[in-house]
């Protein structure tokens, strides 16, 4: 959809209970207060389009005409710079509004504004939401590819000198609308081409923007200077497009513009790499600031009580600073040193039999199984849920619970029918701060959840990231109490499987404390391990010198030498964040793409399930934004990520088969051997880029990590990529 409109524009005031502003008067919508809290909702996101200071992401706005594609940023109005901004000149996303306004009545071209929302909460969240435009690019990418020298190949429709020169004139339009934006970025000059032909210019980010001020010659060069036109010939096409004369190089307003262009650039260095660095180290010691959607602590609880749901990346968010967290550590010095004087005599033991399952992995060939995935009820559509699952080939499925609520009908009609269709069915039963401090409405709980769910399932994770304060337990004999209290129950109501600590992460400190401090009446069936590969990149990196191999190991020596377990591992939950905004589980730095995702999965399952140190593997979860290996588009949709794909893949590709050993590779190469029914199958993958490698015989046929069926290769070499892909070798 384009940005502007040939119809003269209206806009409309509204007052709704929660929030005001200005909408699109052409707009016909059945239900203006139900489709603004929908809007202003990060949950109805269709896609992740910038996760910065502020949040943009794509949406849809529901009319009695049909749907529109819109884009919605969210600006955050914390703190006293931000209230204090908000009273004198009014909100960003005001201020987005204003020009936004300004330029579509003057006829420049910007996305057309839809809505502009103002919470009537004192630190509420801003909203500007404007129409989606289709058919553009971003001027970024076209000076990147001039800096490498490949704008040909990459942009072959564009004219470089005459882009630039009507870039110019639409930025004089803008300056001559009397707007100042004072942020043309090249990530806000968006570039829409029709036919081969430059159609012309969109731009955006329009909350730094100033109306009806004096724009001279100043103004404007700064304005303009934010862009890198560093090439002699397309500066001067610019700034003549943009003065309407030709420019010399060594005239005064081309030498104003390299002028302002160098500062800028030495402002940005600087900002970069000397405040940022030090606006990290005062934030991490002051409050966590929150995203918006995220409710406040309640008022005048303890430090340790500080803790509410964020519902849209699942999980608990802690309100405590670093400062309040180290007080309470301190504090609790106690329990640590009890923790250690039982743990430290257990290092040897555990170490010992580390060793000794370094030296017999892949002695034995293993059967292939124990892949599971991990879901909470999708109220949404449940039956398109449960057809996904069907289809994705995985036959055990672990449900989370969540003890803290007083009803549980989705998750029982859930299990119910899992239980119907054949599937292995485990739960999760997590704790929240409420049950920790309650341990008479902690055993209720579970005495309820047995009774619900032992007939449907036999398997029962006690606790959930016990070592992470935000989920409850600040010291070890909290959770020994909840973990002790739960086995009683369970066991009680039938023949059951107890599965803990949890422990989330690698910290093989945290899991030998909690299995060998001695408790009455804690003993587990097998160990739970949230095993993440510290969420920074490829399941082969190390942390601490262990990559995923050497950490399960670990965790399972540590199991099988506590007095609080069996010898017994389970991976309960993993997954790769991914680059969505609030919706992701951890930072933007820890956050990969989705291609990224799928491969990391399917390498994570082979190597963690090859070794036979555990049972069961785990994603979380099926359907989730930030995470999921399916993404709701909106309420209505489901999209299918790669790494659904590569589940499903791995699943049908080594259904039934065996894992004989790993093949002598080198380079970042890892080749797996596996049989079923005689054939031998080979998968491949390359912690680099590209690496050459020899399978043992010819491959008489290849297929992709998400399905695809490649060329057989010629002969017995191949080419690995990060990428799995399955060889089915010719017989022997």
């Amino acid at each position: 959809m384009n940005a502007t409109s040939s119809a003269t524009p209206e806009w409309k005031r509204f007052e709704l209970a929660a929030c005001y502003g200005e909408r699109d008067a052409g707009l016909d919508l059945a239900d203006l207060e139900r489709e603004v809290r929908r809007l202003t909702d990060p949950a109805s996101a269709s896609e992740t389009l910038h996760w910065g200071r502020n949040y943009l992401y794509a949406t849809d706005l529901r009319t009695r005409d049909g749907r529109v594609e819109a884009v919605v940023k969210q600006f955050r109005n914390q703190g006293p710079r931000a209230r204090l901004r908000r009273r004198v000149r009014g909100s960003k996303a005001e201020s987005s509004w204003r020009a936004a306004v300004r330029l579509v009545e003057a006829g420049v071209g910007t996305p057309r504004p839809l809505f502009w929302v103002e919470s009537t909460e004192r630190e509420g969240p801003s909203f500007y939401i404007s129409r989606r435009v289709d058919g553009c690019f971003e001027l970024r990418y076209l000076i990147r590819a001039l800096k490498a020298g490949e704008e040909d190949d990459r942009f072959p429709q564009v004219d470089p000198p005459r882009l630039f020169a009507a870039l110019g004139r639409y930025l004089r339009s803008l300056h001559d609308a009397g707007v100042w934006h004072r942020d043309i970025s090249i990530g806000n000059v968006l570039v829409r081409y029709e036919d081969g032909e430059l159609a012309g210019f969109e731009i955006v980010d329009l909350n730094r923007a100033r109306l009806d001020v004096s724009l001279g010659v100043w103004r404007r060069t700064r304005d303009l200077s934010r862009l890198p036109v560093v090439w002699p010939n397309l500066r001067a096409a610019f700034l003549g497009g943009y003065w309407g004369s030709a420019q010399g190089r060594y005239s005064i307003k081309s030498q104003l513009f390299g002028l302002l262009a160098r500062t800028f650039l030495a402002r940005h260095w600087f900002k970069n790499h000397v405040q940022a660095p030090v606006r990290s180290l005062f934030g991490a010691l002051g409050p966590r600031r929150a995203h918006v959607h995220i409710p406040e602590a309640p008022s005048g609880v303890s430090s340790r009580d500080k803790i509410v749901w964020d519902h849209l990346s699942d999980q608990p968010h802690q309100h405590a600073s670093a400062i309040e967290k180290s007080k309470h550590r301190l504090a609790d010095l106690g329990i640590h040193f009890r923790v250690a004087r039982h743990g430290v005599p257990a290092v040897g033991r555990a170490w010992k039999r580390y060793r000794r399952l370094r030296r017999e992995l892949y002695r034995e060939p293993r059967p292939w199984a124990g892949v599971g995935v991990a879901l909470r009820p999708w109220s949404a559509d449940p039956s398109a849920q449960l057809g996904l699952l069907d289809r994705l080939g995985v036959r055990h499925v672990l449900l989370r619970l969540h003890p803290w609520q007083r009803e549980h009908g989705e998750e029982l009609e859930l299990a119910r029918e899992l239980a119907a269709r054949g599937y292995d069915l485990a739960f999760s039963l997590p704790q929240s701060r409420e049950l920790v401090r309650d341990p008479e409405l902690w055993r209720d709980s579970i005495e309820r959840l047995a009774e619900q769910f032992v007939p449907y399932g036999s398997s029962f994770q006690i606790g959930q990231a016990v070592n992470r304060s935000k989920w409850g337990v600040w010291r070890y004999d909290e959770y020994l109490a909840l973990a002790a209290a739960a086995a009683e129950v369970l066991r009680r109501a039938g023949k059951v499987t107890l599965l803990g600590p949890a422990v989330i992460d690698f910290e093989p400190h945290a899991t030998l404390g909690l299995l060998n401090l001695p408790h009455r009446g804690v003993r587990f069936d097998a160990a739970a391990h949230l095993l993440y590969v510290d969420r920074r990149g490829a399941p082969e990196n190390t942390q601490l010198g262990f990559d995923t191999v050497g950490k399960l190991l670990l965790m399972h020596a540590i199991a099988g030498t506590s007095r609080n377990c069996e010898p017994r591992s389970w991976v309960t939950e993993v997954n790769w964040p991914l680059r969505e905004g609030p919706h992701s589980p951890a930072g933007r730095k820890v956050s990969v793409d989705e291609e990224s995702q799928a491969d990391y999965l399917v390498r994570y399952y082979l190597l963690t399930l090859a070794t036979g140190c555990a049972e069961r593997v785990y994603w979380w979860q099926l359907i989730a934004r930030g995470y999921g290996l399916v993404s709701p588009g909106d309420s209505l949709s489901l999209r299918r990520r790669p790494a659904f794909a590569a589940l499903e893949t791995m699943a049908r590709e080594l259904e039934g088969s065996r894992f004989v050993r790993p093949l002598t590779a080198e380079g970042g190469a890892h080749l797996y051997l596996f049989e079923r029914s005689g054939d031998e199958l080979v998968v491949g993958w390359s912690v680099g880029e590209r690496v050459d490698a020899s399978l043992p015989r010819a491959a008489v046929a290849a297929t992709a990590r998400d399905g695809r069926e490649l060329a057989a290769p010629a002969g017995s070499n191949v080419v690995l990529t990060p990428s799995p892909v399955y060889y089915r070798l010719e017989p022997a």
